[in-house]
């Protein structure tokens, strides 16, 4: 039967992916190879492009962009799409790729579309990173990346240090309580367009942290959980000096003061905090990104519950997910159509019968046991009645480096085991180093030279 299955479906990973893991597994220092560690297991890394529109119609507090990006022209298509084949070579097969740099939105709509769909085309899952802005102003643009581009991932920044975005109320807003009207207007365009057009969009946002609201990220921590069925992601990205960055925004934020504030937001107390700790997954160096993966519980007249997907302190919880990954990392199922995905898991059953049967059904139940106090099926039945939602939610800590910090020693060792990279004439380069050490500019300046050769051979 898995021999029948196998001449019609492809495998759910491929050779490929498989030998790219591999090799980033074996290119992790030892200390890093910890139980919770993804990179090299689910994932190989993730990539961004860099020039696709360098300049932003915002001018917020914190920003990597330079003071002089606004003057350079956009890098062309063509270099967008060189970029793109060196992360698809670096990532294989449903690699991670954020559109980003600047404002992409700015770029005119038929390129974005342009850019999205080559990428799906070579087998990458495209991320649109934005501002979200153009979508109040243009309703149908997103709609647009939707139906006309096949964008499936997006990801909105709203916090507090931006400025300049539309409506008055938002333009120079100082708390991120006066901002939680303009994220109920996101969560529910995110909404309708789902309903509209019958497509797929998962969506994330990205937070700014700094010393001036870090004290509000329980607040948004909380409207997340009351509406993790449009946002199924929040990156808190702990403020670093560079670009055009305030200096009075701090720089001083701890991945443990971070954690505390999250658990506040999840559980109403700090005192939890230690132990979701503890539950974080690795992507790379452990002070550059962490996560923790969970589930959402709502039900009419209760608050959202959180409960950890994995747990760190659970030996059970570990050996699954090392068997897990053993056997289904570098899965992902968000390069397949809904028929692919059926035939996904069609193949997946066929081939792992005793695993699914005997570790992972225990699993589920062991979890949603968890969820209800007593009983699984109650739980389930609760579901399936509409008495409940059940979501999926990940919850990131993702930490830039200022210059200092990259000329430091344990800068240098984040550095070398940086999994979050920028192709700059081929070659992949850290973000931070991007961000922090003027690579950003030089790049820009040999897009304007390059467009400037053009114009005088012609």
């Amino acid at each position: 039967m898995s021999r029948l299955i196998g001449n019609f479906v492809p495998p759910p990973v491929s050779i490929e992916t498989k030998n790219l893991l591999r090799s980033a597994r074996e290119a992790l220092s030892d200390q890093f190879k910890t139980d919770n560690q993804f990179i090299g297991r689910q994932y190989v890394g993730c990539g961004a492009t860099i020039g696709v529109m360098p300049r932003c119609d915002f001018a917020c507090r914190g920003c990597y962009l330079g003071r002089e990006a606004n003057r350079f022209p956009p890098e062309s298509v063509v270099g967008i799409k060189q970029q793109l084949r060196t992360i698809r070579n670096w990532l294989g097969e449903g690699g991670n790729v954020q559109i980003t740099d600047g404002e992409a939105t700015l770029r005119p709509i038929d390129e974005i579309i342009e850019i999205i769909r080559y990428s799906h085309d070579i087998g990458l899952v495209p991320m649109l990173m934005t501002h979200g802005d153009a979508f109040r102003k243009l309703p149908g643009m997103l709609k647009r990346l939707m139906l006309e581009g096949g964008l499936t991932e997006l990801c909105i920044h709203i916090d507090t240090t931006q400025r300049g975005r539309s409506g008055r109320a938002y333009r120079y807003a100082e708390s991120e309580r006066k901002l939680m009207p303009l994220r109920d207007e996101f969560a529910q365009m995110i909404k309708t367009l789902r309903k509209e057009t019958g497509k797929t969009l998962e969506v994330a946002t990205t937070f700014t942290v700094t010393d001036e609201n870090i004290a509000e990220v329980p607040d948004v921590i909380r409207w997340i959980s009351q509406n993790v069925d449009a946002f199924k992601m929040i990156s808190f990205q702990p403020v670093a000096q560079v670009g055009r960055t305030e200096r009075q925004l701090g720089n001083s934020l701890t991945v443990d003061q971070l954690c505390t504030r999250i658990a506040e937001g999840l559980y109403g107390n700090t005192s939890n905090a230690t132990e979701l700790m503890s539950h974080q997954g690795l992507f790379g160096h452990p002070d550059c990104t962490r996560f923790i993966q969970g589930i959402i519980v709502s039900q009419s007249g209760s608050d959202p519950e959180f409960h950890p997907l994995f747990r760190g302190d659970d030996a059970s919880d570990i050996q699954f997910f090392k068997e897990l990954v053993h056997r289904f990392g570098g899965i992902s199922f968000r390069r397949f159509s809904s028929w692919g995905k059926i035939q996904c898991v069609i193949t997946l059953l066929v081939q792992n019968p005793t695993f699914i049967l005997l570790s992972m059904l225990p699993f589920v139940l062991k979890r949603l046991c968890d969820i209800d106090g007593k009983s699984a099926g109650r739980l389930i039945c609760a579901w399936l009645l509409g008495r409940i939602r059940i979501h999926y939610v990940n919850i990131v800590s993702h930490h830039f480096m200022s210059r200092t910090e990259i000329e430091t020693s344990l800068g240098q060792e984040r550095i070398d085991a940086c999994v979050f990279k920028v192709p700059i004439n081929g070659s992949l380069v850290s973000m931070c180093e991007v961000n922090a050490m003027g690579i950003r500019e030089r790049y820009y300046e040999s897009i304007q030279l390059n467009r400037l050769s053009v114009k005088s051979e012609t």
